[in-house]
């Protein structure tokens, strides 16, 4: 096998988002695409020599073949050791895992997360540092600068490597070690929640639907629910990861899993419903006839995370995401734990994680996790769901409302304008931002402004700040409004419109209902209709 330097061009548009490149597969598919950027990411590990490397992704349409493009690349750049998924395959949270378990430089994990797959679908690849965690904005602002100036890469000239069957391959001077994909992960589960009372909790008849649409996370439930917690077979639906989803958008929620949204409100609706996304980082949490939104997820697993052997010695704090409703804060202030507001996108829940500031973080847009790894984990949480369920024997909704009675509730919803014109939405959070200074004191939809910002982020840990995350109305009422434009699809631009109100007594009420003031008012003062051309949402969850 020799080392072969290709003469290549830089490519003008391989800038990282929040969650590393993502573009459309025909992108990728072009000559020394992935090649520039994979050997981009090589080019700033600088002390990569003689260390591991973790690579894999969520098994959508290119997966198989960037994984073997990676190999080769990593090979040829001094790696001594590659750990791959069997089949290409690693969930986000997985690879996390893995890099930390084994000491890892980092990780190529290769996921376009909730987006669609197949040959006009979405594919993305993004570096994980040696924490597990999403690489931080000076390292993906040094692979962009990379990526300009980027004159050949290198790779080890040899066939593709075997990757169905476990065991090491030697390519170059490198050995690549093929692993099962699921086993450090579920071993790190055993040491978190009580598998024993949730294996009695399904004996004593309790009923599951967990949804993994045709993504990655199906082997990891079929594994632990149904192998290890004894959930009677065909718990887990839509357990083989397809290239293209089988068609479908691998986003847990309500529009996406539909299926699953019918059976938990229909007349037979077993005990607990669940599902997880592309590359099973988030995740869907349904009780029977009920929603739970990913920000009362995150408020209710920590008020009872106690009750998980993983976290019986309780929280050094909680951390949310600015749109995020604040149903976390109110169990942190109860619980005299700090409570973090960060910017969203996960890496920022990094240094607070690290520095031990917090236990439980969160975001609304389904994404849950904890210290254990540096990435949200969707199947995490489902476990962590159901060991509280075992150990306080109440039915899913029951403990919800329980939950509301306690801390009053915060009626949330998401409202997506999704593939916007760029200069359209640009211009929306323009003029909105220039109108900040003058909203406090005037009303509209019948509430009064209190506040208005556009957020801004300083880390407690290291000072650094993070401006322009997101602009905030805030009322007099209790309620509140954001607007961010989102760094994760592909095409035009995504505006996400965050309504909040909070009650102490109205708990059961519709949600459109209690939030229709808050929308009116966010119409009014954003004017989006004028701006976007748009009358509705395109996805409301």
């Amino acid at each position: 096998m020799t080392v072969k330097a290709v003469p290549t061009q830089p490519f003008p548009d391989q800038k990282p988002g929040t969650s590393g490149l993502r573009k459309k597969v025909p992108v990728f598919r072009q000559p020394n695409y992935v090649e520039n950027f994979v050997q981009a990411i090589v080019d700033c590990l600088p002390d990569r020599a003689g260390t591991t490397l973790v690579v894999g992704g969520d098994g959508r349409f290119l997966n198989r073949e960037v994984v073997q493009t990676t190999l080769k690349i990593a090979a040829a750049n001094g790696f001594s050791r590659i750990l791959v998924g069997r089949g290409g395959l690693l969930s986000t949270p997985a690879a996390s895992c893995v890099i930390r378990k084994y000491g890892a430089i980092g990780g190529v994990v290769l996921s376009a997360s909730h987006n669609p797959g197949g040959p006009e679908g979405d594919f993305g690849i993004k570096f994980n540092g040696r924490n597990g965690g999403p690489a931080p904005e000076p390292v993906t602002e040094a692979i962009f600068a990379r990526t300009k100036v980027i004159g050949e890469y290198r790779l080890v000239e040899a066939a593709d490597i075997d990757l169905d069957t476990l065991g090491d391959v030697r390519l170059g001077e490198a050995t690549v070690t093929v692993i099962d994909p699921v086993a450090d992960y579920a071993a790190l589960m055993e040491t978190l929640v009580d598998f024993s009372a949730i294996a009695a909790l399904f004996r004593s008849g309790f009923r599951m639907r967990f949804d993994a649409m045709s993504a990655v996370t199906g082997p990891y439930a079929v594994e632990i629910l149904e192998r290890r917690l004894g959930a009677p077979a065909g718990t887990v639906i839509n357990a083989e990861p397809l290239p293209d989803f089988g068609g479908h958008h691998p986003d847990p929620n309500p529009v996406h899993a539909h299926d699953l949204m019918v059976e938990m409100t229909g007349p037979a609706a077993p005990d607990f419903g669940a599902a997880s996304d592309g590359d099973g980082d988030r995740n869907m949490i349904v009780a029977p006839h009920l929603f739970v939104t990913p920000s009362d997820s995150l408020a209710i697993l920590a008020a009872h995370a106690h009750l998980a052997p993983g976290y019986k010695a309780g929280l050094s704090g909680i951390a949310r995401s600015m749109p995020t409703s604040r149903a976390a804060d109110r169990v942190a202030a109860a619980l005299g734990i700090p409570a973090f507001e960060t910017p969203t996108g996960w890496k920022f829940f990094g240094n607070l994680l690290d520095a031990g500031r917090i236990t439980l973080c969160g975001e609304e847009s389904a994404g849950t996790g904890s210290n254990h790894v540096r990435e949200k984990d969707g199947l995490w949480a489902v476990l962590l769901w159901l060991n509280l369920l075992a150990a306080t024997k109440k039915p899913a909704d029951q403990v919800v409302r329980d939950h509301w009675a306690t801390y009053g509730r915060d009626y949330y919803a998401r409202h997506d304008y999704e593939e916007v014109e760029s200069a359209a939405a640009e211009g929306l959070m323009s003029a909105l931002r220039n109108k900040l200074a003058g909203l406090p004191g005037q009303s509209f939809g019948g509430l009064t402004v209190e506040a208005a910002d556009d957020f801004a982020y300083t880390d407690p840990v290291d000072g650094s700040v993070t401006a322009r995350q997101g602009v905030r109305i805030l009322f007099r009422e209790d309620a509140r409004a954001v607007f961010r434009l989102s760094g994760t699809g592909t095409v035009g631009a995504t505006l996400r419109v965050y309504l909040e109100r909070f009650a102490k007594d109205r708990l059961d009420a519709p949600t459109a209902e209690m939030l229709a003031p808050v929308v009116a008012a966010a119409e009014a003062i954003a004017g989006i209709v004028q701006h976007t051309g748009r009358t509705e949402p395109s996805v409301v969850t």
